[in-house]
């Protein structure tokens, strides 16, 4: 392919994934006028959202693999064509129930077509300098899109109503389709026979929902509740089955060698907790803006704007320059240290908040630590990535960032219900977000001290990033970080 139609099959990819992620959050801000209408109860109404979520990170695993083997293509045309039609039914839903299980069915077209989206790049762009730049405007597109979810959602739910937050997604999904048919290079993948895991995928994609629904029912449940602690026990018991088939199956579905690399899991543990808080920061401040500040949804939507200003800004080059002068160790650092201190600035938030003097600066940090820690963690998370498992590799690494939201919102949502006590007045909320961002200011330190930890060598030395040599092509160059 020439530069440019690289270029444009990158442009078709970012459509696809930006429509993807901002259906993540973009309901966050409809949820009042979805409850009112349906007659969602309190508990349900998390469901909208959590649906999504459970299966998105549920499947995103089995769905890299299978790109690789039935073909990234394939795979990202089969997904996109499930999240248009999935949308459809989520817009037209008459009753709660409809419309949760529209959203897991969206959910897992999401997962199917984002699971790919990093493993097509790193094949598009094999140079470093240019996979660098792309995965700057992947991460752009995931980073800044998480927040401009809550814009649109806030406006068109204002400006026409809350099915309309679903309903956008089919014209412009279906342009999408139309143009990744004719610019998305074909691929064939491995086939089937090269590592069909049958037994593997059922394990793995049942503990991870399993996982994953338990984290988002905890709240309503009781964290040490017989309910929880049984759901937690099936999904641990699940997911070691599925490591013990992983050493014994000569098809693994993840081999783990893969982890072998202190770049790649120390990077996806990282990304993981970093999302968590800072996915929960942005259905936080979503609620703590309409729910104690007295906000309307649009108005919510353009406060938060400056964040995804700032995540864009940075993505699309600086954070891969400063990578390349400083190290991506260092820039990865860098923006967890501001996030961390943009979520303690959020603790200590009065009920009676300004935003220009109590708010922007915290959303200021914030932009700022995610736009320069979030495409050097993916980059890092990808260093390793080989043309047999981009896909895997890709879908690894969006499987963290998904399990870090489930993590991220139910448990911060959990801290800030307990601390208020029931009570419904904007003091009271107020300090029961107080303690949710103080706790999304732990999720940011631990990802600090884990990345200081594990990530010790510098990412310029190409050796330190290296699945073993015993595991790689033998005439494979050595793989370098491509932010750093």
């Amino acid at each position: 392919m020439t530069g440019s139609s690289r270029r444009t099959a990158l442009a078709v990819l970012c459509v696809g994934m930006l429509m993807i992620i901002l259906d993540g959050t973009v309901v966050t801000v409809a949820l009042p006028s979805i409850a009112a209408d349906l007659g969602f109860s309190p508990a349900g109404t998390a469901w909208v959202v959590n649906g999504y979520l459970v299966a998105f990170g549920g499947l995103l695993l089995l769905a890299g693999r299978f790109g690789d083997l039935l073909g990234r293509r394939s795979t990202f045309l089969l997904g996109l064509a499930v999240f248009v039609l999935a949308s459809v039914l989520c817009g037209l839903a008459g009753s709660p129930a409809v419309l949760v299980a529209a959203r897991f069915v969206q959910g897992a077209g999401g997962a199917a077509a984002a699971a790919v989206v990093l493993g097509m790049v790193v094949t598009l762009f094999p140079e470093a300098g240019e996979r660098a730049r792309a995965i700057g405007v992947v991460t752009f597109v995931g980073a800044a899109g998480a927040s401009l979810g809550l814009v649109a959602g806030g406006v068109l739910t204002e400006a026409l109503n809350w099915r309309w937050v679903f309903l956008v997604n089919v014209p412009i999904g279906v342009l999408a389709l139309a143009a990744a048919v004719r610019v998305l290079p074909r691929d064939r993948g491995l086939g089937l026979a090269a590592g069909a895991d049958a037994l593997g995928a059922v394990l793995v994609t049942a503990g991870l929902m399993l996982g994953v629904g338990t984290v988002v029912q905890a709240p309503g449940r009781g964290w040490l509740s017989p309910a929880t602690l049984g759901s937690a026990a099936g999904a641990v018991a699940l997911l070691a089955g599925f490591v013990a088939r992983q050493a014994r199956t000569a098809t693994p579905l993840l081999p783990l060698r893969i982890f072998r690399s202190r770049a790649v899991s120390g990077a996806n543990s990282a990304q993981l907790l970093m999302v968590a808080a800072a996915l929960g920061f942005q259905f936080l401040s979503a609620l703590f803006l309409q729910d104690v500040l007295g906000y309307g949804a649009a108005a919510t939507g353009l406060a938060v704007l400056p964040v995804a200003a700032i995540i864009g800004t940075l993505s699309l080059g600086p954070s891969g320059r400063l990578a390349a002068r400083f190290g991506a160790r260092t820039v990865l650092l860098g923006g967890l240290g501001l996030l961390a201190v943009g979520m303690l600035v959020l603790a200590r938030v009065p009920a009676d908040a300004a935003y220009a003097v109590d708010l922007l600066p915290a959303l200021l940090l914030l932009g700022v630590g995610v736009g320069l820690a979030l495409p050097t963690v993916t980059a890092l998370a990808m260093s390793d990535a080989t043309e047999a498992d981009a896909g895997l590799t890709s879908g690894l690494a969006n499987t963290a960032q998904q399990i870090g939201g489930a993590v991220g919102i139910s448990v911060l949502v959990a801290v800030a219900a307990a601390r208020t006590g029931g009570s419904g007045s904007p003091e009271a909320l107020a300090a029961g977000y107080r303690a949710a961002f103080a706790g999304g200011t732990g999720f940011a330190v631990a990802a600090f001290v884990l990345a200081a930890v594990v990530l010790r060598a510098p990412t310029t030395a190409r050796p330190a990033l290296m699945v073993p040599t015993e595991d790689r092509p033998a005439t494979r160059e050595p793989a370098t970080c491509p932010a750093g």
